[in-house]
């Protein structure tokens, strides 16, 4: 993760209609917060720009020094529906004043209403159940769980192995890392997961094959049979990127699962709610996942994940024993319900995608004014990454990738540190709400930050 200089600097000021720039950053005065936490909190929750959120409204982001930042980070692919939206607040003060904050897995009424919406969207409304819980990550291990279950109840103990990808991030507990596919992160983990594979993700770039051959390759050379899996998971777009499959070979998966009665995952915990132009992003692939594992655009703000997926598959599991404590808790399940529905009344969907008719030229423009430098360019809808790579090769530069995403902070642009295998990625996620002329002046500002850093 990259480490960002707490030594305040003079930075041009900035007075624009979406930003503002007035003190010197790291703001002076926060400094004191930033030490405050280094002593209570472990470093691991440092690694993001410095900057003291106070404020979140739309597609800005406020300190409390007057400073004002656009936003292309949504937090981290949470404020899909813009962030601080009336809509949401109403419903939360609503049950704040009932008071109703928490039931465990007792029924509230509104957990109804959310689940019937979540189903209306699914691959199949009339097949298709929802299981809420709190967390993707948790999200994540249920889907492992239940298609487990439903290999080892159908077919026997043999029929065990979950197929994930490589450069995969599926969360940070135990089952999401086993079937995340970054060694790097499991580093801790000794004698678990003899069962967890994984096989290239046929991304194009990092990857170049992208048939689907390398994939029956890849589970043949490790000794496993599709008669032997249990579930293949990926994430619809890879957060690496993002980086998306090839259709042809998101279908021939399907096929070889349903030859197999293998349960299909998809992760669209980051790629869900019409982040890439979709309602969901494996609709670009036409294909139809046994479960979707969903998360943080799901409320736009409060803590909230979903299984969605066939009810033979969800209802392997007695009452009560497939729960989790705040599953469906009343303020993350009203935040979700007026999520949705600004989703639908403001087509946020339809809008990405017109956005990304604009967002993906303007970067193709940048990346080929520096082609030895910005390697890659892969993004749908909202949701877009370039790869910075050392020049004239496709070796990450983590390091470049860090001074143009904090010279874009300087500037009043906000993203979320780069990602990637190797930190090498700018990634790039506005709120779905934000307008052609925000957008317009965030590719302005990029550019602005690669020419003084790459020259």
């Amino acid at each position: 993760m990259a480490q960002y200089d707490l030594t305040p600097v003079e930075v041009p000021a900035v007075k624009t209609k979406y930003r503002t720039i007035k003190t010197k950053l790291p703001v002076p005065e926060s400094l004191e917060i930033f030490k405050k936490l280094s002593k209570s909190e472990p470093r691991s929750m440092m690694g993001q720009p410095p900057i003291v959120w106070d404020r979140a409204v739309n597609f800005q982001v406020e300190d409390r020094w007057g400073n004002k930042w656009l936003d292309w980070s949504s937090g981290v692919l949470i404020a899909n529906s813009g962030h601080g939206r009336k809509e949401v607040l109403d419903a939360l003060r609503e049950l704040i004043d009932k008071p109703l904050l928490s039931t465990y897995v007792f029924v509230h009424e509104k957990r109804a209403e959310l689940t019937a919406m979540l189903q209306e969207i699914s691959p199949d409304p009339e097949n298709y159940s929802v299981f809420l819980l709190s967390t993707g990550s948790e999200a994540v291990e249920n889907a492992i769980k239940l298609a487990r279950t439903y290999a080892l109840e159908k077919h026997g103990r043999d029929k065990h192995f979950i197929v994930s990808f490589k450069n995969a991030f599926h969360g940070r507990t135990l089952g999401s890392q086993l079937a995340g596919g970054m060694d790097k992160l499991k580093t801790w983990i000794v004698g678990e997961g003899k069962t967890f594979i994984q096989v290239p993700f046929p991304d194009g770039y990092k990857n170049e094959d992208t048939s689907f051959d390398l994939f029956l390759k890849s589970i043949e050379e490790q000794g496993v049979s599709g008669d032997q899996i249990a579930g293949v998971i990926t994430e619809s777009y890879q957060g690496v990127g993002p980086d998306f499959l090839p259709v042809e070979y998101a279908q021939k998966l399907q096929e070889f699962c349903r030859k197999h009665d293998i349960v299909t995952i998809y992760d669209e915990v980051q790629a869900g709610f019409g982040r890439s132009g979709k309602m969901f992003t494996f609709e670009h692939y036409g294909v139809t996942p046994d479960l979707v594992t969903c998360g943080k655009g799901i409320t736009s703000s409060l803590p909230l994940s979903a299984v969605i997926g066939r009810k033979d598959i969800l209802d392997l599991y007695a009452p009560g024993s497939m729960t989790s404590t705040h599953s469906a808790s009343p303020l993350p399940v009203a935040a979700a319900i007026e999520n949705l529905k600004l989703i639908h009344k403001e087509n946020l969907v339809e809008n990405s995608a017109k956005m990304g008719e604009i967002l993906i030229p303007g970067l193709q423009k940048i990346v080929d004014k520096y082609p030895d430098r910005l390697g890659c360019l892969h993004g749908k809808g909202l949701v877009a990454g370039i790869q910075v790579v050392k020049p004239g090769t496709k070796e990450p530069d983590s390091e470049t990738a860090k001074l143009i995403n904090e010279k874009c902070f300087h500037k009043g642009l906000l993203m979320f540190a780069p990602v990637g295998i190797a930190g090498e990625c700018i990634k790039i996620a506005p709120p779905l709400t934000i307008t052609e002329e925000a957008l317009k002046e965030g590719i302005d500002v990029l550019e602005e930050a690669c020419s003084e850093i790459l020259g």
